[in-house]
């Protein structure tokens, strides 16, 4: 079955408006639970209830509220929260193009492919080859799932790319973290070793082969426990910070260079057997 659209509007490029549609191209994968009573396995149902009552309200009598400084309760539909985007509701507004190495990547959220609708696809294909030889990212703003959302649009492939991104004032700035400062500057001889360490590290990005590995984990437990197989829990122990940085180094490129050499060494195949002990095995 082909997917399906989450969201149809327009591209809005000056005077040119190209017809679009966006699809999701995230998969989730997390391992779902549920909660349940540890005594008998009953599982737990929340439920919306009133505050005062303590009763369950329909879903059809329930809309969202905002308290002003006041402490009054102003209560908006979810149509009186969409009419505040007015005719951009359904518009992706281009307002400017910059550098696509100019965007640091804590910006970006989440990626989208964009699709051209009937009637776009030549207006479409114009602005993907344009960024495509310009190498510029497309920036706007357009309603998404009542907020508005920040967004880049670039290419990729044969297609669009759209990713929504985070306003600058969702960001923390890191001189309002308690981060530790250095005692002393690293030496050259450290930042040698470490450049050789990456160096040895160094290989082509290859997304296929990175996994999941905590969610499989957790599977591997959750049918341990199904086949009746108790499972051993522990705190897991924290790296340590090293006493010597130096020599950390040198084993970590040592260690490196050892699984190097292993990998390019030729597997030994198993000899075959000669015509002498076939027919020892015979005469037995």
């Amino acid at each position: 079955m082909a997917a399906r659209s989450i969201w149809n509007g327009t591209i809005a490029l000056g005077e040119i408006a190209i017809p679009v549609k966006l699809f999701s191209v995230v998969q989730q994968r997390r391992i779902h639970f549920h909660e349940v009573r540890l005594s008998d396995g009953c599982r737990i149902v929340h439920r919306r209830v009133g505050s005062e009552s303590g009763l369950e309200i329909p879903a059809e009598q329930i809309r969202k509220a905002y308290e002003t400084p006041e402490g009054e309760q102003v209560v908006l539909t979810d149509e009186e929260i969409a009419a505040a985007q007015g005719r951009r509701a359904k518009v992706i507004v281009i307002e400017h193009f910059v550098e696509a190495g100019q965007i640091d990547p804590i910006y970006y959220e989440r990626p989208y492919i964009v699709g051209a609708q009937a009637g776009g696809e030549r207006a479409y294909r114009v602005l993907h080859s344009a960024l495509q030889r310009s190498g510029k990212v497309g920036i706007g703003s357009f309603a998404l799932r009542t907020r508005e959302q920040l967004a880049a649009v670039a290419p990729h492939g044969d297609a669009l790319r759209l990713y929504t991104m985070r306003f600058a004032d969702e960001l923390v700035s890191s001189a309002d973290l308690e981060i530790p400062t250095l005692t002393r500057e690293p030496s050259d001889k450290e930042i040698q070793m470490a450049e050789r360490l990456i160096d040895a590290l160094v290989s082509a990005w290859e997304p296929e082969r990175y996994e999941d590995r905590h969610r499989e984990a957790v599977m591997g437990v959750i049918k341990r426990k199904a086949a009746g197989i108790e499972v051993e829990t522990r705190e897991p122990e924290a790296p340590q910070p090293v006493p010597d940085l130096l020599a950390a180094l040198e084993q970590s490129i040592e260690a490196r260079r050892k699984t190097a050499k292993a990998s390019r060494a030729p597997r030994r195949t198993p000899a075959k057997p000669t015509g002498g002990s076939r027919t020892e095995t015979r005469a037995r």
